[in-house]
């Protein structure tokens, strides 16, 4: 695994090597001596640019390295060129460092172009647009991420900790318009996910204690 890694680092500098020698090789040998070579080149180059270091960004961040995530995402020259589900899921990881940043609006020009992209899965496509709900809500406009939260749910989401963090939000947002009866009904869909995470279960226990006083 740790070689494929190293491969999906330097696979441009090594087909541009594996070319060069390609090129040498067919003019001074021949070009059938050369054929492997210069096939083992553009595989190299073709993957890079269609496949860019997607894996090792997805890697760098659940390992909690967001600087290094950051520095591999800068590598990607070319984002245009990349198959178009691993250019979703590029704009989708560039949105994401973007709001540990907390620079709200790269992280929704990203998130719109993720979406604008396409989704390689219907989960998939639901965390797209919790995440433009997510950074609406933090935006405070709570029209567009009521509008977008509820999407995220209808569409699907992946796991129950991300379900449950849209419906407490959802619930939140139901609150503040004093619409208590969908802030409970909210609030018991998210319960109801069961989420294990501390943060999601400390805002569970904190809404609690205002939902059960509500009226309705």
């Amino acid at each position: 695994m740790k070689a494929f890694n190293i491969f999906i680092l330097y696979r441009l500098p090594i087909g541009i090597v594996l070319l060069l020698g390609g090129l040498v090789l067919g003019f001074t040998v021949g070009w059938w001596e050369a054929t492997i070579v210069l096939v083992l080149a553009v595989i190299c180059l073709v993957t890079h640019f269609l496949f860019g270091p997607m894996r090792l960004v997805q890697e760098a961040v659940e390992a909690g390295n967001v600087e290094y995530a950051m520095g591999l995402m800068n590598k990607v020259a070319f984002p245009k060129l990349l198959y178009k589900p691993i250019r979703s899921v590029y704009y989708f990881m560039q949105s994401n460092l973007a709001m540990y940043d907390q620079d709200l609006d790269k992280a929704e020009a990203t998130i719109r172009q993720s979406i604008k992209t396409g989704s390689p899965m219907k989960e998939y496509e639901g965390m797209q647009y919790f995440q433009l709900g997510t950074i609406a809500y933090q935006k405070n406009d709570l029209k567009t991420a009521d509008q977008n939260l509820k999407k995220a749910v209808r569409l699907g989401l992946p796991d129950k900790e991300n379900t449950a963090a849209a419906l407490l939000t959802l619930a939140s947002i139901a609150m503040s318009r004093r619409d208590f009866k969908s802030a409970k009904d909210f609030f018991r869909r998210a319960k109801a996910q069961k989420p294990t995470t501390a943060q999601i279960v400390s805002q569970i226990k904190e809404m609690d204690k205002y939902i059960s006083r509500m009226p309705g």
